[in-house]
C-alpha cells in the first residue's frame, strides 16, 4: 500500500541549498563557459576526491534539521511521519555520494532522494508530494511557483552573524502579501498609492483575501500543528507574519488568517520600518519575502529565501517601473 503523506509536510531541498556547495559550483561554472565537457569531467573528479569530507551547512540546513526533529512527536498509530524531507539534487548519482555520505556524518533522517544528472529536479516536485521546495537555482523555483503544486523559493547565501534559535522549535516567518496573499492588494499600492490602499483593505477587512503561492504551505503547517500533542499555544513550531502594512490594513490580514483556519503566533505590521530588526528579534529558521529590497538586509542576520512571482503576475513590471522612476529622479 503506497505511503499516504496527505497529513505530512514534505520538503523538497536541493543538495545547494541543504550544504554549502559553493566551491564546487564554482570551478564547474567558470569550466563549463570554455568546455561543458571538461566541466563536468573536473567536477566528477573534485566531488570523488572530496567524497569523505562532510559538506558544511548550508542556508536550508537549519530549517531541516529543526523540522526532522518534530517526529519525535509522532504518536502511536501515527501511519506516515509528521516531517519528509527529500534531496532534489541536479548532481548525478555519483557525484551525489558526497551529498549522502554528509547526510550520515549530520545523523539527519532523510531517506528519500532525487539525482537528476543536470536536469531539472523541479520536474519530480509533485512525485514526491513536495509542499515546500527549497534551492540556489532560478529557474527550478520559477517552474516549481508557475507550476501551482508547491511553494518554492530561492534560497540566499547563510547569514554571516546568525543569531542563535530556541532550541527544541521551528521558526518560521512570512511575508504577507505576493507571499501567503495573493498579489492583488499589492497591486493596488503599487500603482494607486498608499491612501487608495488602506481605503480598500479597510473597506474589504471583512473579506479574505485570495490565497497566495504560500497559502497551502501554512494551511499544511496548520494540519501538522494538530497532529502535534500540545495546544497550539505550546507548539514547537511558532509562525510569524511580518509585513508593511500597518493599520487600518492590518484587520484584513488578521480576518484572512481566521477565516482560513490557521494559527498564527506573532504578527508585526511595521508601516515602513525595516523588517531585519524584527526578524533578529524572533530568529527564524527561515524568512519569505518576495522583494529583494528587505531579503538583502534580512539575509545578513537569518536565512531567507525569496518567494518568485507567478509568470503572469503584472507585480514584476511594476516594480521595475517604480525602480526606473526613482533612479531617473
Amino acid at each position: 500500500m503506497p505511503l499516504d503523506l496527505s497529513n505530512t509536510l514534505v520538503v523538497g531541498i536541493s543538495a545547494t541549498a541543504l550544504f554549502d556547495m559553493n566551491e564546487s559550483d564554482r570551478m564547474f561554472r567558470e569550466t563549463k563557459a570554455d568546455d561543458p565537457d571538461k566541466a563536468i569531467e573536473l567536477f566528477r573528479d573534485y566531488m570523488r576526491a572530496h567524497e569523505d569530507i562532510p559538506l558544511a551547512p548550508g542556508t536550508g540546513f537549519p530549517l531541516v534539521k529543526a523540522l526532522l526533529g518534530l517526529n519525535q512527536y509522532m504518536q502511536a498509530g501515527d501511519k506516515s511521519p509528521l516531517v519528509e524531507v527529500v534531496v532534489m539534487s541536479r548532481n548525478s548519482p555519483d557525484t551525489g555520494l558526497r551529498v549522502l555520505k554528509t547526510i550520515r556524518h549530520e545523523k539527519l533522517n532523510i531517506t528519500r532522494s532525487a539525482f537528476t544528472a543536470g536536469e531539472s529536479a523541479a520536474d519530480y516536485v509533485e512525485a514526491f508530494d513536495v509542499d515546500l521546495f527549497l534551492t540556489t537555482d532560478v529557474a527550478d523555483a520559477q517552474k516549481v511557483i508557475d507550476s501551482g503544486h508547491s511553494a518554492a523559493a530561492i534560497l540566499k547565501d547563510p547569514p554571516k552573524d546568525h543569531a542563535s534559535i530556541p532550541e527544541g522549535q521551528v521558526r518560521i516567518a512570512f511575508d504577507g502579501d505576493a507571499v501567503l496573499f495573493s498579489d492583488k492588494s499589492e497591486l493596488v499600492y503599487k500603482t494607486q498609492g498608499m491612501a487608495a490602499f488602506h481605503a480598500q483593505e479597510d473597506a474589504m477587512q471583512d473579506t479574505p483575501m485570495e490565497e497566495g503561492p504560500y497559502a497551502t504551505l501554512l494551511k499544511k503547517l496548520a494540519k501538522l500543528q494538530d497532529r502535534l500533542p500540545m495546544r497550539v499555544e505550546y507548539s514547537p513550531v511558532r509562525i510569524a507574519i511580518v509585513t508593511a502594512r500597518n493599520s487600518p490594513s492590518e484587520m484584513r490580514v488578521i480576518k484572512t488568517l481566521r477565516a482560513w483556519g490557521v494559527y498564527v503566533d506573532e504578527a508585526f505590521f511595521l508601516g515602513g520600518l525595516e523588517k531585519d530588526k524584527v526578524l533578529k528579534a524572533f530568529k527564524p529558521h527561515i524568512f519569505f519575502d518576495d522583494q529583494d529590497v528587505h531579503l538583502d538586509a534580512a539575509a545578513n542576520l537569518v536565512p531567507s529565501g525569496k518567494v518568485p512571482y507567478l509568470s503572469t503576475s503584472r507585480l514584476p513590471t511594476v516594480l521595475v517601473k517604480e525602480t526606473t522612476n526613482s533612479d531617473a529622479e
